[in-house]
């Protein structure tokens, strides 16, 4: 019986780890991309191109993550940035993955507030999921619109992420920078995450 409980816990720790991982990283990156996104407009000015101050620019921003977080929030309405139908089609498949990813990472918190012995991994383990990024990063310096264009292309199944400023002017506040850098803040959380287990004696 024992053996048995050792190979299951040796069986499942790495998936549930790997998918903490990732949900800790999406769930961090969601939660500092409002700063972000603040220091960026400020820097690059970007709240004159829409012709609304820094605090309105945050305002709306501010009604996108509510719209993208709360399970119960069911329609997108931003004050100063109307959306296109297929905005809203593609904020909305956002807002599924991003609730999904939060739900896994409270998930995860509760398993490891009741049961603290779960919270260990191989370090072997940890060292192969702090690789995987490895293969991604020299393409995405290279070249980050391509990166980020085929990143969408195998996560969503239509183009509807491809905006047009006229109609979805929030796009013009949303740069490649931005993503960019939050992309970066999604791999450092990754890796710190699994750090912490090369770091454990």
């Amino acid at each position: 019986m024992k053996r048995r409980k050792l190979i299951t816990k040796g069986t499942y720790n790495p998936i549930f780890h790997f998918l903490m991982g990732i949900a800790s990283a999406v769930t961090g990156t969601i939660l500092l991309s409002w700063p972000l996104l603040a220091l960026f407009v400020q820097v690059q000015k970007t709240y004159e191109t829409v012709n609304l101050t820094l605090g309105q620019v945050m305002h709306n921003y501010s009604q996108l993550l509510w719209f993208l977080l709360w399970p119960f929030k069911h329609e997108l309405k931003m004050d100063n940035f109307a959306s296109s139908s297929n905005a809203i089609e593609h904020f909305t498949e956002c807002k599924y993955l991003f609730e999904l990813a939060v739900i896994v990472f409270i998930l995860g918190l509760i398993v490891l507030r009741f049961k603290p012995n779960f919270d260990h991994l191989s370090k072997t383990w940890a060292l192969i999921f702090m690789l995987i990024p490895v293969v991604v990063v020299p393409f995405a310096v290279a070249n980050f619109d391509t990166f980020f264009v085929t990143f969408h292309h195998m996560i969503f199944h239509n183009n509807n992420w491809l905006f047009n400023p006229l109609t979805d002017p929030i796009i013009n506040v949303l740069t490649e920078g931005f993503f960019a850098a939050c992309f970066s803040i999604f791999g450092i959380i990754y890796e710190l995450y699994f750090a912490r287990f090369l770091l454990n004696k």
